[in-house]
């Protein structure tokens, strides 16, 4: 086993960017946070009013040897609008808006390149505008945002039909 790494996605509500990636091989945790504000250890009460300058984000631990970033960008790009600065689906607010955070050299090299052959695809007529920066502090998200989905089944997928992402990504992102 190589030596473990994060990786950091902002993708609008957090509670639906755990699934795409969980249970796959390599993938070690997936932790629910807040990135990016200007509080420390901030509560989930005071990023939702977007005053805070955090996103919500899913920070990921992979082995790098099993499960590598590029693979992480695949899956990430297709879970998001990232034409869209304002937040995410039914999730409006500087909270919710897409980025990428970086954690090394490589991560981010290898994240600019996947937002350019995006931006060249064709697939979208708006510019790209998913952020690509630095890893600041991550501060974990109180415990029952974590594995939300699994602890309140119901809810989470009652929010996430209301919210258009699995609309949206079924108009944007299938594969033809």
């Amino acid at each position: 086993m190589s030596e473990l790494q994060k990786a950091t996605f902002a993708g609008g509500c957090f509670w639906c960017m755990v699934t795409p990636f969980e249970e796959l091989p390599g993938i070690h945790g997936i932790v629910s946070g807040y990135t990016g504000g200007h509080i420390k250890n901030p509560t989930y009460e005071q990023v939702k009013t977007g005053n805070t300058g955090h996103y919500e984000v899913v920070e990921i631990t992979f082995d790098p040897s099993l499960f590598a970033y590029e693979k992480l960008l695949e899956l990430y790009w297709p879970q998001t609008d990232p034409t869209d600065d304002g937040g995410q689906f039914q999730d409006r607010g500087t909270q919710y808006r897409t980025a990428i955070f970086y954690h090394n050299e490589e991560q981010q090299e290898l994240a600019l390149q996947s937002k350019a052959a995006l931006a060249a695809s064709g697939r979208f007529t708006q510019p790209i505008v998913t952020e690509i920066l630095p890893a600041p502090v991550f501060y974990p998200a109180e415990e029952y945002h974590q594995d939300y989905h699994k602890k309140n089944p119901k809810h989470y997928k009652e929010d996430r039909e209301q919210s258009g992402r699995d609309e949206f990504i079924d108009n944007n992102w299938q594969q033809s």
